[in-house]
This record gives C-alpha cells, sequence and structure tokens, in this order.
C-alpha cells in the first residue's frame, strides 16, 4: 500500500492546428480536463498553427518557465507533409522518452489498426519539463491520456512514474 500524498503539477497544453480555434478545441478541451480531474493544473494553454518555428517559441518560453512541469501537445504528429511538431520539437529535448511512442502505436493499433504507424507521437524532457507530443484527435488523446500518461503523472502509482522526479525538482527550487 503506498500512502504517497497526490501531487498535483503545474501543466500546460498546446493544440497544433491549421484549423482550430478555442471555440471548436475538443482535443486540447480533452486533455485540460483530463488534467483537472486527476487534480493537476493547467497552467498554459494555447492554440498555435503547424510551423516549426511558431511551435518551438512557444515551448521554448514553457519549457524555460519554472512553473510548468508537463507539458501535453494535441495535433502535428501524423506523417502529412503539414505534420511539423516532431521536427519542431526534438531538437529542444534533451532527453527522449522512447517507451512512450512505441506503447502508444501498439495501444493504438487495437484501435485504428496499421494506419498506427502513420503516428509521430512521442515523448521526452527538456529543462526538467516532461512533453508528451500526441495526436490530434480525441480518441488518440483519450488513449495515451487514459492508458499511459494519467498513471504516469501520478506518483502513487509503482513501479515507477514520472511526478516523483518532477517532485524532487520541485523541492530543489
Amino acid at each position: 500500500m503506498n500512502d504517497a500524498t497526490p501531487v498535483s503539477l503545474a501543466c500546460a497544453v498546446l493544440t497544433i492546428s491549421d484549423t482550430r480555434s478555442a471555440g471548436d478545441d475538443t482535443s486540447g478541451n480533452l486533455l485540460a480536463h483530463s488534467l483537472a480531474q486527476a487534480g493537476h493544473q493547467c497552467v498554459r494553454r494555447d492554440i498555435v498553427r503547424d510551423d516549426i518555428y511558431l511551435i518551438r517559441r512557444v515551448i521554448s518560453d514553457w519549457i524555460a518557465d519554472p512553473e510548468v512541469q508537463v507539458i501535453l501537445t494535441t495535433g502535428g504528429t501524423g506523417f502529412s507533409h503539414r505534420d511539423h511538431v516532431p521536427q519542431a520539437i526534438t531538437p529542444l529535448l534533451d532527453r527522449e522518452i522512447p517507451g512512450f511512442g512505441e506503447l502508444f502505436r501498439q495501444l493504438s493499433y487495437t484501435e485504428i489498426g496499421s494506419s498506427t504507424i502513420q503516428s509521430r507521437a512521442f515523448a521526452g524532457s527538456a529543462n526538467q519539463t516532461l512533453l508528451f507530443c500526441l495526436p490530434g484527435s480525441n480518441n488518440a488523446c483519450e488513449t495515451a491520456w487514459t492508458k499511459i500518461i494519467r498513471e504516469q503523472l501520478d506518483n502513487s502509482h509503482r513501479p515507477c512514474n514520472f511526478a516523483t522526479h518532477l517532485q524532487h525538482r520541485e523541492q530543489d527550487h
């Protein structure tokens, strides 16, 4: 039995889309709502066009912001010529978390079959900030949240979780 006091993490949600607005950002809303339901705070939220340099500007600011511990992005991870998230964000990472993308595609396979190979979902860390980059569909965000991210942001999840690492960062400041 784990008696760890639940940790509330400061999170940011970025929707990457050429067409969505605050009024129809369903995947961004799903992620922000899921974070709140899990006891975390959504301290930053934005929508940006799928442009490498616009994405990097927002993500770089959030990585440098000591108040942001976790960044969730939605959109821009597909294989079309308009999807630039991996090229925009990967150079900003200190470390990649390869198992996230692998596990996400494995879980997605049961839902969308071989189309999952076109997902370039990934995760990593930069400046002690976790980043999870997800596809733009509500289904994909729900799968990533319920089957991977929620547990990994829960400091009581065993045998390990990312929240514990972020807790230590908080104590270092």
